[in-house]
């Protein structure tokens, strides 16, 4: 990518899409952690697309994020032919780790939000043993259910309180989105909506190895991997994905880019 490119947002489906690459990214975010600036940042995988071509509220949420970054393999392809050459993926379980190493350098503390609690204590401990000089300022599951308004302020008042400057919120698409986007000017960190990042740097759940990850092959590693759950998911996701990017090619369709805000 053009190095005088910082940042485009564009559309893939329709869905608003930042061409952005990886050290501009983290550069980014720990830009904003440092001046503990409220941001929020989605990671926009083959799900996230089609749910927000499909889900006016979602594609609003996704296009106020402050970054919307090209998660899937297929999403990152799309960008390269619409002459985004170079486009990388920037998925959520290594941004997570870069993030972290990042911050370990420059002495952001971190939050981790969402899980449970076996899995969260296993994520803090392999943080503590192979990234020492990070601080986990604190970290929370919330319960699998709406939360009441009191509790809700109870999370915001804990999160603030730990002066956490990034906060990974790993509830799973679109929880996730939306919770960031609802608690974007109360939480004073940078949200990262980091998907199945905890479980995979826990060791709860295997990731698939790197050459199904470069061949854009991840998603089908999962469905073997949990198949029960996962198969309607990607059934129909990747199958609308699909036709979507077929009629678009077909119209000659390509995003609209508009310069960074």
């Amino acid at each position: 990518m053009s190095s005088s490119r910082s940042k485009v947002r564009t559309t893939v489906l329709g869905a608003p899409i930042d061409a952005i690459d990886w050290l501009r990214c983290l550069d980014r975010i720990v830009a904003w952690a440092s001046r503990r600036e409220s941001r929020y940042v989605c990671m926009c995988n083959v799900h996230s697309v089609v749910t927000a071509r499909q889900d006016p509220k979602f594609r609003w949420v996704v296009s106020r994020a402050d970054l919307a970054a090209p998660d899937g393999a297929p999403v990152a392809w799309r960008l390269r032919r619409m002459g985004f050459r170079g486009q990388q993926r920037i998925n959520g379980p290594d941004l997570m780790w870069r993030c972290c190493v990042r911050a370990a350098g420059a002495g952001l503390s971190v939050f981790l939000y969402g899980g449970n609690a076996h899995t969260l204590a296993r994520l803090r401990a392999r943080l503590a043993r192979e990234l020492p000089e990070l601080t986990v300022a604190g970290c929370h599951a919330p319960p699998f259910r709406p939360l009441t308004a009191e509790e809700d302020e109870e999370i915001v008042r804990m999160i603030d309180r730990s002066g956490a400057r990034i906060v990974f919120v790993a509830l799973g698409c679109p929880k996730q989105e939306a919770w960031m986007a609802a608690h974007r000017c109360r939480i004073r960190a940078v949200m990262i909506g980091v998907g199945a990042a905890f479980n995979y740097h826990a060791g709860v759940v295997a990731r698939a190895p790197d050459w199904m990850r470069s061949a854009g092959l991840e998603w089908l590693h999962r469905l073997l991997s949990e198949p029960r759950r996962l198969w309607r998911r990607y059934l129909v996701t990747n199958t609308l994905f699909c036709a979507y990017l077929l009629g678009d090619i077909l119209r000659g369709g390509g995003g609209r880019a508009r310069s960074e805000r």
